[in-house]
């Protein structure tokens, strides 16, 4: 996370020696403070403010974490407070100075600010007519995203679209139905004009498809379907997109999508350059030099099907219990297990290297209770790539949406307007387990709307484990109050058949929308805090 702390409706008053390089861009853009009439001049002015605007594309591994998300769901259990103290809302605990609701409050509204600096002085910019006009729909649409990140934290916030002094701190929420309406408005109108594509040294910015993808989920989480399908159909008749698959036969394309080899796909549609750098000092196990700060629970493992597409439920409790003790009992697990989760007895990068986080010997380091070491007995395996083990980093990019995600959208929205039986839907879903090596939709089986819907969501599960939509999935679903309450369990102990129990959760009604931080409503005296808080 950036360290800049201040709240959003004071922003324009705050010293510049909170801020260092581009980040001075919020009240005198520039490094010496020269004023506006002599910094707004040039492209490379306007394209340097751009580029300030987009430090707030979230991170996968770092930066704003993403994939740490997932620990407030039922995917897995964060440890290590120093990058967010995200375990406390599993237990209830969070209010107002909770840490991570303040840097995404503050985060987001320091990017909206730039966006609206830059919207508001880049017509002085000597430059191409037609390039600035696109960078002008780049921050619009930039703006709108953080207005809706917020939105699906906090619910009702203030719209912000100029930039604010401060005699102006005193900006009321809108509701969440305004903030919806204000976030579709401007990513329709961006998506109807920004590129379809950008060229390859560009690709990471925010182009029409990003804008109709990031539609699909807003709409979702706000039951909108008609506006998702509709949204969704745009990106899959761009034509620009498709899923990724390895010109090697012999290679897991789901995996490899993960790693450098996949690196370059049409499967991203916004993607966060070097957003997975810090994987290995995340994710990694302890004992072959990585650090682990997000562990899988068991609820995610059973998830996974047989390769004969069949649940781990369905089956007798002898094969039940065989696959607890090894989740890919005889190699017969959908190959989305092994591309997304370490499991104990798993090598890992040396086939003599063997994962045993049920050894309790004094140098396993990657026993399950060693600092820095996995929480419940599995590693996240998504975006670990054995090129950054020597040197603990690398410059791996985070997919913050891919089309995967897009067409698991599409059937699901398809779905909830009950247009259960278009053969959009197998065709999709067929799409997305083809590629992963798994059998066909079984239509005999799943031939309801409730029975598919329920099959889509175990999908969606499999396909996007950590990728920090599962938090918003449990709560649109409204399955968010089960899911997140009572005990909670890691891996099966393969020598007892005993499962670790990790925690103990509690989840109320009130913690569907985080605290207002505490630091905005002391300096404004019209912010109203949430429900409960």
């Amino acid at each position: 996370m950036r360290t800049t702390s201040f709240p959003i409706l004071i922003a324009a008053g705050i010293s510049l020696l909170a801020f260092t390089g581009c980040e001075k861009f919020l009240t005198h853009d520039h490094p010496t403070a020269i004023t506006d009439d002599v910094w707004w001049k040039t492209e490379a002015n306007a394209y340097g403010a751009l580029e300030s605007i987009y430090a707030g594309v979230p991170d996968g591994t770092s930066g704003r974490n993403v994939m740490l998300i997932s620990g407030l769901s039922d995917e897995a259990v964060n440890r290590g407070d120093f990058r967010g103290n995200y375990d406390i809302f599993t237990r209830g605990l969070q209010n107002p100075t909770w840490d991570v609701a303040e840097w995404i409050w503050r985060d987001n509204y320091l990017d909206i600010r730039r966006a609206c600096r830059f919207l508001e002085n880049v017509d002085k910019c000597f430059m191409d007519a037609n390039l600035r006009e696109r960078m002008k729909l780049e921050a619009r649409a930039l703006r709108a995203y953080y207005h809706m990140e917020c939105l699906l934290y906090f619910g009702g916030i203030p719209i912000v679209t100029k930039s604010l002094t401060p005699l102006n701190n005193a900006q009321k929420k809108n509701t969440k139905e305004e903030v919806y309406d204000f976030v579709l408005k401007e990513l329709t109108e961006c998506g109807e004009k920004l590129p379809k594509e950008y060229d390859s040294d560009q690709s990471w910015r925010i182009s029409s498809g990003a804008c109709y993808a990031l539609i699909t989920r807003l709409a979702l989480f706000f039951k909108k379907y008609e506006v998702a399908r509709d949204a969704a159909k745009k990106v899959i008749s761009s034509g620009v997109y498709r899923l990724h698959r390895s010109t090697n036969a012999n290679v897991n394309s789901y995996a490899e999508l993960f790693s450098y080899a996949g690196l370059l796909n049409k499967e991203r549609i916004w993607f966060r350059k070097g957003g997975c750098s810090t994987a290995w000092t995340t994710l990694a196990p302890y004992g072959i030099g990585g650090e682990t700060y997000l562990s899988p629970i068991s609820r995610v493992v059973d998830n996974y099907e047989t390769l004969q597409g069949n649940t781990i439920q369905e089956l007798g409790p002898d094969s039940l219990d065989a696959y607890r003790r090894n989740p890919n009992f005889k190699n017969n697990r959908d190959p989305r297990l092994v591309a997304s989760v370490l499991y104990p007895g798993q090598s890992f990068i040396d086939a003599n290297y063997i994962l045993k986080p049920f050894d309790p010997s004094t140098l396993n380091l990657d026993k399950i209770g060693v600092q820095k070491s996995t929480a419940t007995g599995y590693w996240v395996r998504k975006y670990l790539d054995p090129r950054d083990r020597q040197g603990r980093s690398g410059t791996l990019d985070f997919m913050f949406i891919r089309y995967a995600e897009v067409l698991l959208n599409y059937v699901e929205a398809l779905v909830e307007t009950g247009d259960w039986q278009n053969p959009d839907i197998v065709t999709h879903l067929n799409d997305i387990r083809s590629r992963a090596r798994m059998p066909d939709v079984n239509t005999a089986k799943y031939n309801t709307q409730e029975k598919l819907l329920a099959f889509i969501r175990r999908e969606r599960q499999a396909e996007l484990a950590f990728e920090g939509q599962r938090y918003f999935d449990i709560r649109r679903w409204g399955t968010v109050n089960t899911l997140m309450n009572g005990d909670v369990y890691g891996a099966t102990d393969p020598a007892t058949g005993v499962a670790i129990k990790v925690q103990d959760r509690a989840y109320t009604a009130r913690d569907f929308y985080w605290p207002i931080p505490e630091k905005e409503m002391l300096s404004n005296p019209s912010m109203v805090q949430n429900d409960g808080y």
